[in-house]
């Protein structure tokens, strides 16, 4: 058939984990992520609870907008919007916090990073 070529894989060095929790690249990507991901979910958590919340304690949602559609079809049209956006910006920041990983993966590959 066709000539094919072997590929020689090298073994991959053995990381030390625990050398990589405790570097301070990790911990910065840690920090980051975090300083994303909390103020993202709460943002998310309390405009997703606030249409039931205002929905069942309240009649300002009830007020006509257009015609006959009123503020709770706006704002549950929103959340539809909301959704696509913040899932659009976390799949791109992700991106960022995985190469960020593989940075520091190859980094403790290559013999660690000093503390």
């Amino acid at each position: 058939m066709g000539a094919e070529k072997e590929y020689k894989q090298e073994p991959a060095k053995e990381i030390n984990f625990v050398q990589v929790t405790e570097s301070k690249s990790f911990k910065k990507l840690m920090h980051e992520r975090k300083k994303f991901i909390v103020p993202l979910t709460i943002f998310f958590m309390v405009f997703y609870f606030l249409l039931p919340v205002l929905t069942s304690y309240t009649t300002f949602l009830n007020t006509p907008v257009i015609g006959d559609i009123s503020w709770v079809w706006l704002f549950a049209l929103a959340q539809f919007i909301m959704t696509w956006v913040l899932c659009t910006v976390y799949v791109k920041k992700a991106a960022v916090f995985d190469k960020q990983a593989d940075e520091i993966i190859k980094e403790m590959e290559e013999g660690g990073e000093e503390q």
